[in-house]
C-alpha cells in the first residue's frame, strides 16, 4: 500500500493501488482521531485534488463574507443599532476564525495530496527505468 510519505513496493506498485491519507495536523486544533483519514485509488488522485481545491476556493469566497460579518456597523446612531452591532460582530469574528482554520486544514491536505502524487510519479518513473534496464540486460 502507498502512503502519503511515498512508501512503495515493486515495479508498477502505484498502479491500481489505494492511497491512504491521514488527516493533517493543524496547530491549535485537536489531533485527528487514530485511524482517521481518506482512502482512494492512485489514478483518482487528480480528481480528488481538484475537489479539495474547489473547496479551498469556496472557503476563500466565504472568508470575504465573513470579513463583512465580523465588522458590522450600526445602521443608526441609537442604542438599539449599537447593541445589534455589538452582538453581531463576535459571531462574525468566530465564523471568520473558523473559516481560516478550515482553509489552513484544506491547504495542508492539498499539500499532502500533491506530495503523494509526486511520490507516485517518482515511483512510476523508477519502475519504467527498472523495466528499461532489465530489457537492456536481457538483450
Amino acid at each position: 500500500m502507498l502512503d502519503a510519505g511515498g512508501v512503495g513496493g515493486a515495479i508498477g506498485a502505484g498502479v491500481g493501488k489505494v492511497v491512504t491519507m491521514a488527516a493533517p495536523k493543524v496547530a491549535g486544533a485537536p489531533a485527528p482521531a487514530a485511524g482517521g483519514g481518506y482512502k482512494f485509488k492512485a489514478e483518482e488522485l487528480d480528481a480528488v485534488i481538484r475537489k479539495w481545491e474547489d473547496l479551498r476556493d469556496s472557503l476563500k469566497t466565504d472568508e470575504r463574507d465573513a470579513e463583512r460579518m465580523a465588522h458590522v456597523q450600526p445602521p443608526g446612531r441609537e442604542f438599539a443599532s449599537g447593541d445589534f452591532a455589538d452582538l453581531a460582530n463576535p459571531s462574525g469574528k468566530a465564523f471568520l476564525e473558523s473559516n481560516r482554520r478550515m482553509q489552513d486544514y484544506v491547504g495542508k491536505y492539498i499539500d499532502a495530496l500533491n506530495q503523494a502524487k509526486r511520490s507516485i510519479s517518482s515511483q512510476e518513473e523508477q519502475s519504467q527505468s527498472d523495466i528499461a534496464q532489465a530489457g537492456e540486460q536481457s538483450a
